[in-house]
Order: C-alpha cells, then sequence, then structure tokens
C-alpha cells in the first residue's frame, strides 16, 4: 500500500497550476493524506473518479483543513478529535486550534488500521500561541492517537506538524533556535511522540541533514533548498516492520511543502 501526504496549501490553487491531478495519476497513491486544503469539497473542482474523497474543512472560508483520497472505502469517518479529548486540554476554548471548526484532523478506520491526516497550528512568529500548543494542542493529538491504538488497531498518522524536530531537520539550526517551528517546546511534542511508540518513518530509512519538505517564499529558499522537514508520516512501533519505503518528492512543486510517501505491507 502506498499513502502519500501533502500540504497542498490551497488545493484549489495547486489544481488550477494543473500540477494535482497529473501527480495522483503518476503516482498512483492507494491513499493520499492532504492539510491546508482552504476549501470545502464542492469548491475543489478536482475529479478523481478512483477515489473516496473523505474532507474536514474549517468553517472559516479559505483556511486550514484536512482531507484523505482513498481508493479503498473506509469502515468509519471521525472528524476532528473526539470533544471529550479536546475538552480535556482546552482546545475548544479559545477557537485557534480547535480541531472541530478547523477542520485539522479527519481520521478513517479501515478493517487492520487508522489512517489520520493532521494540520498541526503553528505558534506564530511572536510565539503567542506556543503555550497553546504545547501544552492543549500537542498533548490532546497524542492522546487520540494512543486512544486509536487501544481500540486495538495501528495508527498512520501523517501531516504538517510545523516543527523541525532536531537540527538534522533543518538547513540553519543554530540561526532558528528558539524561532518557531524549532522551539525547545515544540520539538519535545515530537519527543513525547516518539516516547510513546510512534515511529517516524523517514528516519528508518535515512539519516542525516538535507532532507527537507517545507521552504520558505523568501530569499529563493526552495531553489537554494534551504529547508525545513516539518512534514512527518508515523506508523504505530508494531507495523514499523512492515514500512518498506519511505519517500520526500523535493521536486514536486505547486506548494511551498513538498508531498511524502510510504510503502507498507499493512
Amino acid at each position: 500500500m502506498k499513502i502519500i501526504s501533502w500540504n497542498v496549501n490551497g488545493i484549489r490553487s495547486v489544481h488550477k497550476k494543473g500540477l494535482f491531478v497529473p501527480f495522483i495519476e503518476k503516482y498512483k497513491p492507494d491513499i493520499i493524506c492532504l492539510q491546508e486544503t482552504k476549501a470545502l469539497q464542492n469548491q475543489s473542482e478536482v475529479d478523481l473518479p478512483e477515489y473516496e474523497e473523505y474532507w474536514n474543512s474549517a468553517t472559516r472560508p479559505g483556511y486550514s483543513g484536512t482531507a484523505i483520497f482513498t481508493k479503498k472505502k473506509p469502515i468509519l469517518v471521525i472528524l476532528g478529535i473526539p470533544e471529550k479529548i479536546a475538552k480535556k486540554y482546552g482546545l475548544s476554548d479559545d477557537g485557534y486550534g480547535d480541531p472541530n471548526t478547523e477542520g485539522r484532523v479527519i481520521t478513517l478506520e479501515y478493517k487492520d488500521f487508522y489512517v489520520v491526516s493532521v494540520y498541526t497550528p503553528n505558534a506564530k512568529d511572536d510565539l503567542s500561541r506556543l503555550s497553546l500548543r504545547h501544552k492543549k494542542w500537542d498533548p490532546a493529538f497524542l492522546e487520540y492517537m494512543k486512544d486509536l491504538e487501544r481500540r486495538g488497531k495501528p495508527v498512520i498518522f501523517c501531516g504538517d506538524l510545523n516543527v523541525a524536530h532536531t537540527e538534522d531537520d533543518l538547513a540553519r539550526p543554530k540561526e532558528n533556535i528558539g524561532n518557531k517551528g524549532f522551539t525547545n517546546e515544540e520539538r519535545e511534542g515530537i519527543d513525547k511522540i516518539v516516547s510513546k511508540g510512534f515511529v517516524d518513518t523517514f528516519r528508518i530509512f535515512t539519516k542525516g541533514r538535507g532532507y527537507y519538505t517545507w521552504w520558505s517564499h523568501f530569499a529563493n529558499a526552495r531553489e537554494r533548498d534551504i529547508g525545513w522537514r516539518i512534514d512527518y508520516i508515523f506508523v504505530s512501533k508494531k507495523i514499523k516492520e512492515k514500512v518498506k519505503k519511505a519517500l520526500i518528492y523535493k521536486d514536486i512543486l505547486g506548494s511551498d511543502h513538498c508531498p511524502i510517501e510510504i510503502e507498507i505491507t499493512i
């Protein structure tokens, strides 16, 4: 099974550039998880008849949103983080990061596993939302992933987590220590994901620096490959050995992020 994740930064935008459908037709994923769709399903104009489409769009127009396109019909679709967990961490109190109004999480249940597409809120340039992310979003999302595992099936979750985990995951770590996307608090969120038994699939196969999934629009960062690896596909440890390949498609354009992929026998 081939699973691709891509923050498209506006599905209508990448589609109008003529880049989305040809990419899907070329690489033929069984499941593609999207983030930052910025649209309702009926606004996307994407026609992929081989795929069932499931969307979780934000209530605010042109903002956030996730979706999963799949060749295999799921048993169940879950939008957002369950209300009990969201309320436990106060995610619904202030609106921002609320998975039930911003469309930040969508889950498909299959016979043998769960697939989750997630678009993690960022901390903002002034770090004004760092505390919200660190104390509310990250623990709530991780609790939800563990809750899915407790239901008896392994989890594959993927998306834009808006953080470079280690110094190997961005081109200029020293200059960015303490900045949005590379604070100790955000990096701790990934540490906890790993400590709870989820595996960063790309790092199973590829170590070291120079592998990025997002580039700033400024100073020709993409052309110079001054990037960050902030898009991930994590799997439950029990299916780690079933992951056969993990790739970054750095040359696929259309968004400020590029697609990532795993091939898994499940």
